[in-house]
């Protein structure tokens, strides 16, 4: 995309959008340049609904990547071109909502003894135990950790909201073990190989997919499915679904709703109303 590209990356950071998500938008745009061949100056709503078309029929990519695309050319042509006429009508893909696979607290325990690294054994461990995304456990320093409060600053959360979370007291202690064994030097609580940086998120990925393995736990199992274990938990035990929102970080509260359709024992446990015994239904519900 040439001078678009530069100009995109540059609408991208003022507006603070996370560089993954950047990543992707950038990704997405390039490639529908690329398709096409010529700058996007020169293409139309035509040109776009040609090279989606294209994502569909030819390359049969998921709706979750032909949405990644879409995102990505619709900054282009909405903030960095000033031309939103272009992809007003451009429809978003229909993304079928999966429900994730939940860990059992037997699995957890598991998972945690089978991470050999003590490094990653924490990140892996602050990650359930909190319910953090991945890229705000690799992001935490060392002052974010408040032993005295027993809290955990979250500064580099997903839109920018900082926020804070208790610190467990069996994270403390996992944490205490990595120092004592790690010594991180630096700002940063998970220091990555070069200097001033922090541990990447393909690295801790690796290190669990190898501990999954290891565990023999025969469920999908990513960073992820951790934070939306450690939510699942926390219903099953009788939270707040506004606490959990909180926690998680969550702007609206229909994405922390979400987790109401994952927790199978909350579901296994409801009574049925043809259960309920004929003097109590008659006298509740008429």
């Amino acid at each position: 995309m040439g001078q678009f590209k530069q100009k995109m990356i540059e609408d991208l950071q003022l507006r603070r959008y996370a560089p993954s998500t950047s990543e992707q938008y950038v990704a997405g745009a390039q490639s529908f340049v690329a398709y096409h061949m010529r700058p996007p100056t020169q293409l139309d709503e035509r040109d776009v609904r040609r090279f989606l078309l294209h994502l569909v029929l030819e390359r049969r990519v998921g709706a979750a990547t032909q949405k990644m695309h879409i995102a990505g050319i619709k900054f282009l042509y909405e903030h960095t071109l000033g031309r939103p006429e272009v992809v007003a009508a451009i429809p978003w893909p229909k993304v079928r909502q999966k429900l994730p696979d939940i860990l059992s607290g037997t699995e957890v325990d598991k998972l945690l003894e089978a991470v050999e690294s003590t490094t990653y054994r924490a990140i892996v461990m602050v990650t359930y135990a909190v319910g953090l995304r991945i890229s705000e456990v690799c992001a935490l320093g060392i002052g974010d950790i408040d032993p005295k409060r027993m809290l955990i600053h979250v500064r580099h959360a997903k839109g920018g909201r900082d926020r804070y979370v208790p610190l467990p007291e069996r994270v403390l202690f996992t944490l205490r073990e990595y120092w004592k064994e790690m010594r991180p030097k630096g700002p940063h609580l998970f220091p990555g190989q070069q200097p001033g940086t922090w541990v990447s998120d393909a690295a801790v990925r690796k290190n669990l997919k190898v501990a999954v393995a290891k565990a023999r736990i025969t469920k999908h199992v990513t960073p992820h499915v951790m934070r939306h274990s450690f939510a699942t938990h926390l219903l099953e035990l009788g939270t707040d679904i506004r606490v959990i929102q909180m926690l998680l970080g969550h702007r609206s509260i229909r994405t922390t709703l979400r987790y109401t359709r994952v927790t199978t024992r909350l579901i296994a446990g409801i009574t049925s109303p043809v259960d309920v015994p004929a003097e109590i239904r008659k006298q509740k519900l008429g």
